[in-house]
């Protein structure tokens, strides 16, 4: 089975999928952009469940219900701050979408959202870290059949035309 993968312009909150994934901070604390966005949606639920993990290293995703969110989960994932691209930070944001399939699969989520991690206040250069995302997530879901939709949600309309090219759509 090929996982659909296709983006779109939207707040991550408001998306009625399984599973969106948050661009977190090492403390899964809540912070600010898309991570305060997520952690004001989902109430202080989420700031609870997050405490009981403990952090998060860089790479590396953890899991939790979305309270009041309209996805079931959140998964949360620490994406590299961006150094010049000479810091492993490609490794890094690859493994993040890596561990967040994984995780996605492992709860039986069958559709998916993902801001682009690392391109906010962490500096990653857009074009790169689409390209980096794409790449990760085909290949991550080629190989199972559970998630079944992954949805890039952009912030920016430029953003949107990055993604939907990478994607193979027409810009809109």
């Amino acid at each position: 089975m090929t996982t659909l993968l296709r983006a779109i312009q939207a707040d991550i909150t408001t998306l009625a999928v399984d599973a969106i994934v948050n661009a977190a901070n090492a403390t899964l604390l809540g912070g600010g952009g898309v991570d305060g966005a997520i952690h004001r949606a989902a109430g202080s639920e989420l700031l609870a469940a997050c405490r009981l993990l403990g952090g998060c290293p860089t790479g590396e995703a953890r899991l939790t219900p979305g309270f009041r969110l309209p996805a079931r989960f959140v998964i949360h994932t620490v994406g590299p701050v961006w150094h010049g691209g000479g810091a492993g930070e490609a490794a890094l944001l690859a493994s993040c979408y890596r561990h967040a399939v994984e995780l996605a699969v492992a709860a039986g989520v069958r559709s998916l959202a993902f801001p682009a991690i690392s391109t906010g206040v962490y500096g990653y250069p857009v074009e790169e870290a689409a390209r980096i995302a794409v790449d990760t997530v085909r290949a991550a879901t080629a190989a199972q059949d559970t998630v079944r939709e992954v949805v890039f949600c952009c912030f920016s309309a430029a953003d949107l035309r990055i993604y939907q090219a990478l994607l193979g759509a027409a810009a809109a």
